[in-house]
């Protein structure tokens, strides 16, 4: 064995107690798809998981009436420091199942296990514990006394973070009295599954959640449906051009939270040790599976030779492999079509003149799998710079004076997330008023609080997530 070389940890599997099939939940119960059922497979390993049921229009149309039902008997007349306690007890329940849920997030997901045990699975619970305190005081979330809930909420999610974006639609849906159908990715639908079991065990009343597992036919079905009245997705830009098309000239609320290209500016006297780490997480955290992953490594001239020079030794000890065993840095790409994106992106890059490093992996051969790479001489147009790549890839740029930083870091379509390093407070405020992008985080990068409102501008979608503004996404004035 050789230095910086662990052996083996691998988290058991044991602890899953996973069905060979998951029917659709619908009305509190588990209950067969007139679809055509697929399959869930380990990006890993590519074997099979478990069959999952396919939802059809009819299925998605018991789902939503479920729900109608539902908020209209039960849950729109609780008060809300009940449906506060629900939302308290799911919360303690994930907390139970954590290290159940951590596992087959990363199984399904192909991130590694101390992401999902560590970041996720805690966040999950965060945020019910948070919009479960909210849950009786809707009269301070700023839209007047009595706010009223929107009625059945029709949520899609993504596969880079599956469990962690169903808490963050679900959790402020239920606070503010809503019912709700949702649908996950169709590549990743376990823990979802696993959930409706856990809201089965806190004895959530029938028909408050619903999940409809299937492909995009599923999500479309939903968000047309004309009893939904309000829809809330996270994806792709194109899919949330053909939602804002679908729901426009009807009553349906929306928020849509889509791509970026987040620029990560470091100017010259940053603490450069912190920064490599925060390059690091930025990018290559969850394989930069993440919307707001900081893809574009704005660089000050002076210092761009030693930055990439200590980013490529830290890549150098990452470690890529099982995502189950507790040493692995680097994940399992989620899927066959995710990795041929990447790669056709990076070939792109080459191409366009770009200078390619790749860590030196070890890459396994059976499952879907992307060593860290870097690109330098990077130009804004190149497509690499402008193209979403959702892969571990980094764009590095330079920048001479924080007006061209400034400059660079919003040529982009996006406008999701940035992030500065400096050690200087008052050059990081003044950048940021600067910056057009929903988060901005100083001298870190990735982090989130359930308290705190994420979205974006232009490209990124509109509405925020988290905090009061993510509780009002679901409430209109008592006038409305």
């Amino acid at each position: 064995m050789s230095f910086l070389e662990y052996a083996p940890a691998p988290e058991s599997t044991a602890v899953l107690n996973l069905k060979n099939s998951y029917g659709l939940f619908i009305d509190g119960e588990f209950v067969d798809g007139s679809g055509t059922p697929f399959n869930t497979i380990s990006p890993a390993t590519e074997k099979h998981i478990a069959e999952i049921a396919s939802a059809s229009d009819d299925d998605v149309d018991r789902a939503v009436k479920a729900a109608r039902r539902a908020y209209e008997k039960t849950w729109s007349r609780m008060s809300g420091r009940d449906r506060g306690k629900y939302l308290f007890r799911i919360a303690r329940l994930v907390q139970e199942r954590a290290r159940e849920l951590a596992v087959a997030e990363s199984l399904d997901n192909g991130k590694p296990i101390k992401e999902s045990r560590d970041v996720d699975v805690p966040l999950v619970a965060s945020w019910f514990f948070y919009y479960a305190g909210w849950a009786d005081k809707l009269d301070h979330a700023g839209l007047g006394a009595n706010p009223r809930a929107l009625g059945v909420a029709g949520q899609i999610i993504p596969w880079n973070f599956p469990l962690l974006m169903l808490a963050w639609k679900i959790a402020p849906a239920l606070a503010a009295g809503n019912t709700v159908v949702l649908k996950p990715a169709e590549t990743t639908p376990l823990t979802a599954l696993i959930f409706a079991e856990i809201l089965q065990q806190a004895d959530l009343p029938a028909g408050v959640v619903n999940i409809v597992t299937g492909a995009g036919a599923t999500g479309s079905t939903l968000v047309r449906h004309p009893d939904v009245d309000k829809v809330a997705f996270t994806g792709s830009t194109g899919v949330g051009r053909d939602i804002a098309r679908a729901v426009a000239g009807t009553k349906k609320k929306v928020t849509l939270e889509l791509g970026g290209k987040a620029a990560n500016i470091v100017f010259d006297d940053a603490p450069i040790d912190q920064a490599v780490e925060g390059i690091v997480n930025g990018i290559f955290f969850n394989q930069g599976h993440v919307c707001c992953a900081g893809s574009r490594l704005l660089v000050q001239e002076s210092i761009h030779d030693e930055v990439v020079d200590r980013l490529k030794s830290r890549l150098s000890t990452l470690r890529l492999g099982d995502p189950l065993d507790k040493n692995t840095d680097i994940g399992a790409i989620n899927s066959a079509a995710q990795l041929a994106r990447i790669r056709e992106l990076s070939d792109i890059g080459e191409a366009e003149g770009a200078e390619r490093w790749t860590a030196d992996c070890a890459i396994p051969e059976q499952g879907f799998w992307f060593a860290p790479t870097i690109f330098t001489g990077v130009e804004a147009s190149h497509r690499i710079a402008r193209d979403e790549v959702f892969g571990p890839v980094l764009s590095v740029l330079t920048f001479r004076t924080p007006a061209e930083a400034v400059a660079k870091a919003n040529n982009t379509p996006y406008g999701l997330s940035a992030g500065i390093w400096s050690d200087k407070g008052s050059r990081i405020l003044a950048v940021a008023d600067r910056l057009r992008a929903g988060v901005i985080w100083a001298n870190t990068f990735n982090r989130f609080d359930p308290s705190s409102p994420f979205g974006g501008y232009k490209e990124s979608g509109y509405g925020r997530e988290g905090g009061r503004q993510g509780l009002t996404a679901y409430l209109k004035g008592a006038t409305a």
